[in-house]
């Protein structure tokens, strides 16, 4: 389907833009939320008689959100959820509670300015993106923790992920080293046990019977 944008549209243009887009993407958001009109012959003559208006209109929404955005922009949000082990919530952090969490510091946004590819589902210092007009846009981080101590750890960069696991492996680390140092003094004091061994093996003759057998055979030769 083409349409005429009617205002600015990521990855697909600016305002008074003719595109073409898929029938149920025009279907059920951009004509329904106002952003675009069929492109016909009659939207089209509409759209230039009102266009001055429409960008006037534009112009200004943007200038609010601009203002707006300084309450926003680089904001931290905590989230405290319980989580396992692995870190993986019980559950999900959702547009609507970051929008709630924003609130709470004073910052005012909508669930649909809360751009979220998909729900949040494990601990961890996530940025957001928060579109406040098409053409303003800015970052909040949500962090998101089991507890309020692990999010003050993630706050300053610590994954804690890796230090639950690295205190976990220290035992088993220490363990192995001691259970290595134990078997070092044992082969180490069987070694010259088996050398001393060596020499009275059964079936070897003795160093002091050679010579005897030599004496025996020079007394059987004839004179």
């Amino acid at each position: 389907m083409e349409i005429i944008l009617l205002e600015r549209v990521e990855k697909l243009g600016a305002i008074g833009d003719v595109v073409k887009v898929k029938d149920g993407f025009a279907r059920n958001y951009l004509l329904p939320r106002k952003k675009a009109l069929r492109a016909n012959e009659a939207n089209r003559k509409v759209f230039e008689a009102n266009r001055a208006k429409i960008e006037e209109d534009n112009a200004a929404r943007r200038t609010d959100a601009e203002k707006a955005s300084k309450g926003v922009d680089g904001k931290t949000v905590q989230l405290i959820r319980q989580a396992s082990n692995t870190g993986q919530l019980y559950g999900s952090v959702s547009a609507r509670d970051i929008v709630d969490a924003l609130e709470a510091e004073g910052a005012h946004v909508t669930k649909s300015q809360v751009v979220l590819d998909r729900p949040i589902k494990a601990i961890g210092v996530h940025e957001v993106k928060i579109a406040l007009h098409p053409e303003v846009a800015v970052t909040v981080k949500v962090n998101v923790a089991r507890s309020p101590e692990e999010a003050d750890l993630q706050a300053q960069g610590v994954d804690v992920l890796q230090q639950m696991f690295e205190e976990e492996a220290a035992p088993m680390v220490a363990e192995e080293l001691a259970a290595a140092e134990e078997e070092a003094p044992a082969e180490a004091a069987e070694a010259p046990a088996e050398t001393a061994e060596a020499p009275a093996a059964e079936g070897e003759p003795a160093a002091a019977e050679e010579p005897a057998a030599e004496s025996g055979e020079e007394a059987e030769k004839p004179e």
